[in-house]
């Protein structure tokens, strides 16, 4: 562990840069409606003056018009050491403005928390990481090893403009780098007796987004007609939507089912660890879809005037599957709707899972531990997926770690593309302060 500690008055400067920084990116609106269309550019702007001020140069690389990656490098006290990649993405979902009680881009600081679009997903730790960097840049500091900063574009969207067009053009950015950390993670889950776990992300589920098609014969709508595209389609989609999948566990969910049962007090039974859903709270909705493969009806799509029965129908199904058990979901799903009707990929994203141990892990540990001496840092399998996915194509190894000490009673799943997102402000005071930590040691 490096001497060089933060002042309580240094401290205090690092919240206040770190708040502020958060309140400044929520207010420019840097959304992605997806099919190409969004814009990171003023957002990407903001990060690289922030970075400046201090003296650390950092470079926009613009994939299409508009598509803005920022990246900086940040040289460590040991350069022979593999670099870590420290990333955020800079684009949010879009908000609609009357369903919220609050101007989505206002960042309007209210029971304790900052509102806005973007306060969870994912500005709160994009201004984190630049609050360290510059007070590290004022201060002289140098990390130990050195650090790639990215900050992404279209990561709500497929990350094509993003990571994915970074690691396809630009790999030599990540050159020497061989693990990186990023959102969703590191969050406290309150659990019974007060206890406090914080959720590690270790493994992400895989993506299969699929669009089934029936055909059938066109005709009258007041005509008998048993081969009705729409028909088979609907019937196909409600098989999908209601087949009850198999209960799956991967190394992950084990650890850290295992230990929700020890800290609990409850009964750990493989054959079934659904029952220990109940002591996580609204996490039990995301938790629960990582115990199994999952697929979800989505969108249909079928005629074009009411009397007219069409001679194709349509529908997209949210696929997801666990760390090796895609063959599995894409057998299953032909097996539920049979031979007729046909299977077209939209979208294809692999799955990951890495080992809850080693020195990364044990600098993120140990974080936590100094800051909450009494929180349980376990891993998560997350029903989603992050950037780390692209990263992995270079061989980077990533875990979701952007924390934050969360209130009791705080639905924190529900804010991510929810109506008022927000995250409370002493949820940044001790994030950053762990993520400091963490990269002072790590």
């Amino acid at each position: 562990m490096t001497s060089l500690q933060l002042t309580a008055a240094e401290r205090e400067e690092l919240h206040s840069d770190a708040i502020s920084i958060c309140q400044t990116l929520i207010r420019i609106p840097s959304v992605n409606f997806g099919e190409g269309k969004g814009d990171e550019a003023a957002v990407a702007a903001k990060v690289v003056d922030l970075l400046k001020e201090v003296g650390i140069s950092s470079r926009i690389y613009e994939s299409a018009p508009g598509r803005c990656n920022v990246i900086a490098h940040i040289k460590g006290q040991d350069e022979s050491r593999s670099g870590l990649v420290v990333h955020g993405h800079l684009d949010v979902v879009p908000a609609n403005a009357e369903d919220w009680s609050v101007e989505p881009f206002s960042a309007q600081i209210k029971e304790g928390m900052i509102w806005g679009r973007g306060a969870i997903d994912m500005k709160n730790m994009d201004a984190m990481i630049i609050a360290i960097f510059r007070m590290w840049a004022r201060k002289g500091i140098k990390p130990p090893r050195n650090i790639v900063l990215a900050f992404f574009a279209d990561e709500e969207a497929g990350s094509l403009f993003g990571s994915r067009w970074m690691v396809a053009n630009h790999p030599e950015v990540f050159a020497g780098c061989t693990e990186a950390i990023s959102e969703v993670g590191g969050f406290s889950v309150t659990v019974a007796g007060g206890k406090r776990l914080y959720f590690i992300e270790a493994a992400q589920k895989g993506i299969h987004w699929m669009k089934l098609s029936a055909s059938g014969r066109a005709g009258h709508g007041s005509m008998m007609n048993p081969e009705n595209a729409l028909t088979r389609i609907s019937e196909a989609v409600s098989k999908i939507g209601n087949y009850e999948w198999p209960q799956r566990y991967t190394k992950t969910v084990k650890i850290l089912f295992k230990k929700i049962a020890e800290v609990t007090g409850k009964k750990y039974d493989e054959r079934d660890l659904r029952p220990l859903l109940d002591e996580i709270g609204p996490m039990a909705r995301m938790i629960g879809a990582t115990l199994q493969n999952t697929a979800n009806p989505t969108m249909l799509d079928a005629g074009y005037k009411a009397n007219v029965i069409p001679q194709s129908a349509n529908a997209v199904i949210d696929g997801r599957f666990l760390p090796g058990l895609e063959s599995e979901l894409n057998e299953t799903i032909r097996q539920i709707i049979g031979p007729d009707i046909s299977i077209e990929t939209i979208t294809h994203d692999i799955a990951l899972e890495t080992d809850f141990d080693g020195d990364l892990v044990e600098a993120m540990n140990q974080s936590i531990l100094r800051f909450d001496s009494e929180g349980i840092p376990v891993p998560y399998l997350m029903s989603g997926g992050t950037d780390n996915k692209a990263l992995s194509e270079l061989g980077i190894i990533g875990y979701g770690f952007s924390p934050l000490q969360l209130p009791p009673d705080l639905d924190f799943m529900a804010l991510f593309h929810g109506v008022d997102e927000r995250v409370p402000i002493e949820g940044i005071k001790f994030g950053v302060n762990v993520l400091e930590d963490f990269l002072r040691n790590c």
